[in-house]
């Protein structure tokens, strides 16, 4: 499987920048999974850490579904692999198998798209109890834009002492 990522604009709306600099991080993460074995994908960091590429895959599953399901979409549904809402659950990966993740990470990655693009602006708010008072769409795309680019760096990490891969 090869991921095909395509280099966000260097000019645009801001909709339309956001979009496709969160659309470039997705890719990002699926091109540092692509041509691994499930068993490689579950490799671990470095003990006792439970962190491997397929568990930041789930971990990102999660946070799509918080952030756009849960909080811009204000649907009520369960986590993934996360039962108490803590997502270091899933980095755990142990026993997981690229399509049951890569599964899941793609039907949220669709559902936030969807959401996305139905809002009628970025100034769309909805409540997080998280934080305790109201988030906007376009601070929950920076926030999703923010964690896809430091996971990726964990991403860079973990491929690296996989097979050598390194860069982009």
């Amino acid at each position: 499987m090869t991921t095909e990522r395509i280099a966000p604009p260097l000019t645009g709306g801001e909709r339309e920048m956001l979009r496709a600099f969160l659309d470039f991080h997705r890719a990002t993460l699926a091109m540092k999974c692509d041509g691994l074995t499930d068993e490689q994908l579950r490799l671990k960091s470095s003990p006792p850490s439970t962190l491997s590429l397929l568990g930041l895959v789930r971990h990102m599953a999660e946070v799509e579904r918080a952030w756009f399901r849960r909080v811009i979409d204000k649907e009520d549904v369960p986590w993934v692999w996360s039962p108490e809402g803590d997502f270091q659950v899933a980095y755990d990966a142990t026993g997981s198998s690229r399509a049951e993740a890569f599964e899941a990470w793609q039907a949220e990655v669709e559902h936030s798209r969807r959401i996305e693009r139905e809002a009628e602006s970025l100034d769309v708010t909805s409540y997080c109890a998280r934080w305790g008072e109201d988030v906007s769409l376009r601070l929950v795309m920076l926030h999703l834009i923010h964690e896809y680019a430091r996971h990726n760096g964990h991403a860079d990490f973990l491929r690296e002492s996989i097979d050598g891969v390194v860069g982009a």
